[in-house]
Formats: C-alpha cells, structure tokens, sequence
C-alpha cells in the first residue's frame, strides 16, 4: 500500500463521477447469482396517487390499469406506446395528486414486468468506513433507511435520485461496492388461483399457520397475526409443495406406522441398528415422531397438516455425540438426497462443544450437499434460558431457531445470542400440535389422565399431543425451507438463509434490534409467505450469461480524447488533514478527476493506493493541511459547490 502525492495530470476526458454513468443505454443489475439485463417496458408504468380513492383508470393518458398493487404502485398501461412514453410518463408525473411515476422494467428472456420499489441494499467492501460509505449515498441523493450491518445498508432513492434501477447500475463499477441490488417487485403466482385447504380436523387449531386471535377448540385468545404465514404460501405457490423435496429429521423416536408420516418415508436409517429398521418402542425416545410432524405430516384429513405436507421423510435415527456417529448422519444425508436436514437437539454444556471433526461434518452438508447446492441445516438453539446458544445452532453454516410465542413474545426459555438467526412460533403461550408415537406415555409433569398430552386435558385424538419448545420452532422453519425449494429448487443454501433473514418480520421492542438483529429473535419471525415470493422472485429473474466486458484501446479514431498524460509524483508522508473525496477502481478515472479537483479548488490530490476484495483502489484526499481547521475550511468549499466529501487524517493511512 502507498500513498502519493498527486500535483498534476492532465487530460482532457470527461469526469468519471458516478453520476455521469448512469447515462448508459444498457441496464444490468445484480440480483440473486448473477447479472439481469433489464429494458424498459414500451408500454407500461406504475404510479403512486396521493389520494387512495382515486381512479388510476381515469388519468389522462392511462389506457387500461392492469394491478392494483406491484411493488406499492398501481400498474397502468398508457395509450403512447414506444418512444411516446417517456414524454407520457413526464407529464402524468407533472400532475398534482401523482406523487411518483416509474418506469416498468422487463428482464431478458422474461415477459414479467418489474417495478423498483426506490429501496436499494447495498453491500460495501469489507474495510470502507461509514464516512466513505456516506459519501457514496449523498453522491446519489439517498436516504440512509438502516444500517445492517458494519458493511451491509439499506437506503431509499429521494425526488433528487436518479432512477433506482439505474443507480444500482451505477454503484457496481464503484470500488467501494461489492453489491448493489434494487428492489424490484414482479408478479409471482396467479391472482386469481386459490387453494383447497386441508380437511384435517386440527387444521383450525394449528394457529402457527393462520393466527385468527383464538384457538377455536379451547376458546383460548391469542395475537392474531402471530404465525408464521403459511396457508398465504400455499396459496402463493398454489400448492402445498412439492414432493421432490426430501427433509432429513435427525432424532430419536420415529414412528413409522403414524398415519401421518408411513406413506411419506424415503431412505430410513438408524444409527444403532446400522439398518433402514428404525428403533421403536422404548418410552424414552419418542421426540422424533412429534418433531417431523411439524415439518410435513401429511394432508390426509386424519389430524394435523405439516407446512411442507407433501415433502419426502428421511427419518435419521440415533442422535449421538459421538465423532463417528456425526459424521456418520450428516454423511448419510448428503449421499441419500437430503435437501433440508432439521435436528431439534444439541447441548449447551460447555464440555462439549463442537471439535472441528464435527464442524467439518455439518460444513461438509451445507456446502456439498445438492449437487453442491448446500444442504440446508437448521438446529434448534435450545430450551435453557441462556445467553449463548446450542453449539450446534452456533456453527455459521447452520440456520439456528429460536422460539417464539402464539402473543409474538420471545418463548422464555429460548436461549439467546448473536449466533440466531429467525425465530418461529411455538409454546410459550400456548403450545403447537403434533403426531405422538404410539408408544408415548406423555409426561408426568401435566398429570394424570389427557393432561399428560394436552395442556388442557382436551382430547383431540390419541395420535397427537400439544408440543412445542425450540424443537417445535425448527421444523416449523425446516418446512418454510421446502416450501422455498419447491418453488425455487435451485437456490443454493446460502440463498436460503438470505431469504430467511431478510423477509422475517421483526416482532418485540425495536430497541432490542442492532443493525436489524436481536439476540433473541434473530432477524425476527420466519415468514414463510414473503420466504416463497422471494425464492419465486428469484427464479423468474435468473439471469442470463452476460459477455465480459473488454478493455479499451486507444486508437487513432479516438478523437477528442486525450492518449497522453503528465503526472509528477512525490512520496507523502501519512501526516496532517485532507477532505477525502471518493474511490476508484480505475486509474485513468483517477487522473481525469484529480485534474478537475486540482483546478477547481486549487489545493494537491494525494492517492492512497489499497486493495479492496484484492483488487486495487485508489482513494483520493483533496489537499494536505497541519491542522483539521484548515481542512474543515476545504471541506466547506467543497460542499459549497454542491459536491460531497469527508475530513481524513493522513495517519489512517499509515501502513
């Protein structure tokens, strides 16, 4: 790393400011995996009216409203079509009860329109400071909305922005960026598609999936609202799954003559018997029975629904702490098909925590399993009312659910910590329901009677139980996970998790949330509707190989632009004030604006050679000064010309 100082250099190209390059014709984004080419649509916008009550269909120039709702505006197209639009477009924007008007945008290869919603998330390079971060948003006119995390931040475009879409092409070519998506809303099922429910007789009490504010068979109050959003994601998909997708529960405690899980099972395997014969039985172990239900028992009018009702059951049994064994389970998911592996234990002594034999194990799933897609697992974070979680639930490839309650409280007795990820109902308030094996004697701690299954003493059949804790909650969300897969079967599982974290609707105090995550609720509870729209987002923006782009050689056609340069260069030492001006990744941008500045404000360009993501960067500091006074009077000068910057000490600099 270096850092030079800057006198001279001349040219006579045009500035290289972010501003200037949202000009281009082609459209390319990031979204998901890759790159998406947008065009404008020809013939349709969307507009945001001041008042709710007016008729979009009534504006002058609308041919026909095609939505009501797309991204939060109102989807409309106009009678100019083509080159006409723009001039349309600017004159519907110019009346006073439309607040916004935008451009739809249609992908290649996609017949989809797409409406930037004017949110953009925004991942900085690891190492830019949150100075150097706002100076890239003022640049554009946005307003800072959070601040996720040290590198990640969402911001939303103001009437001084340019188009979102457009800025988030812009910002890719910055050095300081290593991702800049905009939201972008599309249709994702058909509106007028609906689903026939399950006939289940405890559908109505499995307020997880639709919370109506009661529990119909005991009269009980709870929070409407507070679930988890699944019959809106069947309804979504127009369906309850699929059954390619194959969920591995690791346990102890299979049934496999339940009713709700025989038809279902696909590649059995017990640890203990070195068999697909699975261990019944014993009273002790009967957790696995209940534990896979929540995650997929199946829609067959008999007792219970599964969220992911139409999934494949891989029962894995023999939960062991043993090196062996770990690898053993996790090794046998990857080679068999597992696409989701849910394990509802783990411990929290700190005896035993994971050696790297077991981390290799479970790191091995997430990233080879699926053809290489990664395994998606999730491990409960634990029952004890801790401040750190189940070593298990910590790992970073694994996704670790807490629990939370039917009155969207954090279960007490979920254990807390940076490491959780999402939350999902369970007991707490009032409990799930699930399969019991048929071996299960209940628990003495209920009481005698139907109290040792129900907490009510209700009978609601002697194949079920009330259940919950933070094994409730994982298959809950192991469900979710199918759900996302049958819609989007090709997200990997590090999509998966990034889905879940950013559709969770935060629950609880807002104070408990930093940058978007709180120990207890993670990034808040799983919403498996926004989950599936997502993942089906996703799959109809794929994006298409884009060419790499080639260097530019000059030639002798090259009129107007300058082929040669002056440039003096003396070494700077890392000492005093500047007002740090932007970042580059290339250095003949670097030479055309170091001439501008130079000759606007009169004062040097030092250059801070770095590596960013391990490709060069140049920072350049508008002059050199003793003291921050004096670099404070630049900086005014700066901004007086409508231009953004920061004050830096040279000494950060020091290598």
């Amino acid at each position: 790393m270096n850092l030079h100082s800057c006198k001279d250099a001349g040219s006579n190209s045009s500035a290289h400011r972010p501003t200037d390059r949202i000009m281009k014709k082609k459209i390319i984004i990031q979204t998901g995996k890759g790159k998406l080419k947008l065009k404008k649509s020809k013939e349709l916008v969307g507009l945001k009216l001041s008042k709710k009550q007016a008729k979009v269909e009534e504006k002058k120039g609308v041919e026909k409203k095609i939505l009501d709702h797309l991204g939060g505006f109102k989807l409309v197209a106009l009678k100019e079509k083509g080159a006409a639009l723009d001039k349309a477009l600017d004159s519907l924007r110019s009346e006073k009860d439309v607040k916004i008007g935008t451009h739809v945008y249609i992908a290649e290869g996609s017949s989809r329109p797409m409406i930037p919603t004017g949110v953009l998330y925004i991942t900085f390079e690891e190492g830019v400071s949150k100075e150097e971060q706002a100076l890239v948003l003022d640049e554009y006119k946005l307003k800072l909305l959070e601040q996720r995390s040290d590198s990640e931040v969402t911001a939303r475009v103001t009437p001084q922005s340019p188009n979102p879409v457009k800025v988030a092409s812009s910002m890719q070519e910055l050095a300081l960026i290593r991702r800049a998506e905009p939201d972008l809303d599309t249709l994702v099922d058909e509106y007028d598609e609906d689903i026939n429910l399950p006939t289940d007789p405890l559908l109505a009490d499995q307020w997880y999936f639709n919370n109506r504010g009661i529990v119909p068979s005991a009269g009980y109050a709870i929070r409407k609202g507070a679930d988890a959003r699944i019959v809106k994601a069947w309804e979504r998909l127009g369906n309850m799954g699929s059954s390619k997708i194959t969920i591995a529960v690791i346990d102890n405690g299979f049934d496999p003559n339940h009713p709700d899980l025989s038809a279902k099972i696909f590649r059995p395997y017990d640890l203990w018997t070195r068999s697909s014969r699975l261990t019944q039985g014993d009273p002790r172990f009967t957790h696995g029975t209940s534990v896979a239900s929540i995650a997929l028992a199946a829609a067959n009018g008999q007792g219970i629904v599964g969220v992911a009702p139409r999934a494949r059951f891989m029962p894995v049994s023999g939960t062991s702490f043993s090196l062996q064994a770990t690898e053993e389970m996790f090794d046998y998911c990857i080679k068999n098909g597992a696409d989701i592996i849910s394990c509802s234990w783990g411990t929290t002594d700190p005896a035993y925590d994971l050696s790297p034999i077991k981390e290799a194990a479970i790191a091995k799933a997430a990233r080879q399993g699926r053809n290489g897609k990664g395994c998606v697992i999730l491990f409960a974070v634990g029952n004890d009312d801790l401040d750190y979680i189940s070593y298990y639930a910590a790992h970073p490839d694994v996704i670790a659910v807490a629990a939370c309650t039917s009155q969207d409280t954090i279960a007490s007795y979920s254990n807390r910590g940076p490491e959780v990820w999402v939350c999902a109902p369970s007991n707490g308030d009032w409990p799930l329901i699930a399969a019991r094996a048929s071996w299960d004697q209940g628990t003495s701690l209920r009481g005698p009677g139907e109290f040792r299954y129900w907490i009510d003493g209700k009978n609601r059949g002697n194949r079920y139980k009330h259940f919950g804790g933070t094994s409730g909650a994982t298959p809950l969300v192991a469900g979710v996970v199918a759900l996302m897969l049958s819609a989007n079967p090709e997200l990997t599982a590090r999509e998966v998790k990034e889905i879940l974290k950013t559709t969770a609707d935060k629950i609880g105090p807002a104070w408990e949330y930093t940058n978007g995550h709180s120990r207890k609720y993670g990034y808040g509870r799983v919403n498996a509707d926004r989950a599936v729209a997502e993942a089906i987002r996703r799959k109809a923006t794929k994006p298409q190989p884009q060419p790499q782009p080639q260097p530019h050689v000059p030639t002798s056609t090259d009129k107007g632009k300058s082929k040669l340069y002056r440039l003096d260069v003396n070494k700077q030492k890392a000492q005093g004030w500047g007002v740090q001006m932007g970042v580059f990744k290339e250095f003949s941008n670097v030479l055309t604006q170091a001439e501008i500045w130079r000759k606007q404000f009169n004062q040097p360009l030092i250059i801070y050679i770095t590596s960013i993501q391990g490709e060069t960067a140049f920072k350049l500091v508008l002059g050199r000064f003793d003291s921050v006074d004096q670099a404070r009077a630049l900086l005014k000068q700066v901004k007086a010309t409508g231009q953004q910057g920061f004050l830096r000490k040279l000494s950060d600099f020091a290598t």
